[in-house]
């Protein structure tokens, strides 16, 4: 019987079925396994409850390693049952109840951003529905032992998620459905390193979560040095894809942009960035580099100073752009946006 996580409820029931068990229990069973509201007190028949006993000494994921920021924030090494590694991270919220995961969609990443550490180990596969879904459910219980609620999801992990929708858009509908993990649609965020066919097929899905951008830089030129995507996806492309996507969807897209010291922080670098935003009800998150070591190219990448980014923002909102800087999470155990990396 395969892992709870690979199954829709009408997937179940089929397979309850066959095995000769009643179909009603696909719900119930889920939503225990989610545990969207908690332990219900449903029994389930011996020899069912013996099927799914065996299955939990067998999960897809299991954690292999955990550490604990100084600011509370998680990061967890979950092991596939391929032996192969991936990071998920819970950072607290600044309500003491509440927390949000960042969860990854892919082993490794084929994209090649050269300030990012995932893509130093390369691209090994993309990871099962049923394996993100893993993540989604160990960062539940992270936050539950810690006292919090999960509130919200970002695919920002490792890897591009655009480029395994065929599993991202499954788990998210397990994630987000009432009956299994009941987070909703709309604390769901995908993010894309600009990939336009990608943001077309998502807005397609009918999912309705909501889009991040990874910019990084106003014009074509910095980009493609720092993301090799920008030599596929030109940046009025992906901005009229996120066009796109904000009208499907009726959801603003947000542009992630981190700022390198003396590449992309400049002041006439603002005024592009503000120039090609007007007019689009879009937000800004903007944030300084947290350190990865050598780049692939060769390169030792710097943070921004704090004055500068400082000022990068201010120009961004005198010219009418809504934009914050993002404080980094987890930055003293590799967890921050661009440090997460599989370990052995």
């Amino acid at each position: 019987m395969p892992d709870l996580s690979d199954h829709t409820i009408e997937t179940l029931q089929r397979q309850l079925a066959e095995l000769g068990f009643k179909p009603s229990h696909a719900e119930p069973l889920l939503r225990a396994h989610y545990g969207a509201d908690g332990p219900n007190g449903r029994t389930f028949p011996p020899a069912l409850a013996a099927r799914l006993s065996d299955e939990a000494r067998r999960r897809q994921a299991a954690i292999a390693a955990r550490q604990v920021a100084e600011d509370g924030t998680t990061k967890l090494l979950l092991r596939m049952g391929d032996g192969r590694t991936v990071e998920s991270v819970l950072m607290p919220d600044y309500r003491a109840d509440r927390a949000a995961g960042c969860i990854s969609s892919q082993v490794g990443c084929a994209m090649g951003c050269d300030f990012c550490a995932t893509t130093k180990t390369g691209f090994e596969r993309n990871l099962t529905s049923g394996e993100i879904v893993e993540q989604f459910l160990a960062l539940r219980r992270e936050a539950r032992g810690a006292g919090r609620r999960l509130q919200t999801l970002v695919f920002m992990g490792m890897g591009e998620p655009m480029l395994n929708l065929d599993n991202v858009v499954p788990a998210i509908h397990r994630i987000a459905r009432n009956e299994m993990g009941a987070l909703g649609y709309r604390q769901v965020t995908v993010s894309t390193v600009g990939i336009v066919s990608g943001i077309d097929a998502l807005a397609a899905s009918g999912l309705n979560v909501h889009l991040a951008v990874s910019l990084h830089a106003p014009d074509d030129a910095t980009r493609a040095r720092l993301l090799p995507a920008g030599r596929r996806f030109g940046v009025a492309d992906i901005l009229a894809a996120a066009d796109r996507y904000q009208a499907a969807t009726a959801r603003p897209v947000s542009i992630q942009y981190c700022l390198l010291d003396g590449v992309n922080d400049s002041l006439p670098q603002a005024d592009e960035l503000a120039r090609l935003l007007e007019g689009r009800r879009m937000h800004v998150n903007l944030l300084r580099y947290n350190p990865t070591g050598l780049s692939l190219r060769g390169e030792v990448y710097a943070p921004s100073p704090e004055t500068l980014t400082e000022a990068f923002l201010a120009r961004l909102r005198d010219r009418g752009v809504v934009a914050h800087v993002r404080r980094p999470r987890g930055r003293d155990i590799d967890a921050a946006c661009g440090q997460l990396r599989q370990r052995a």
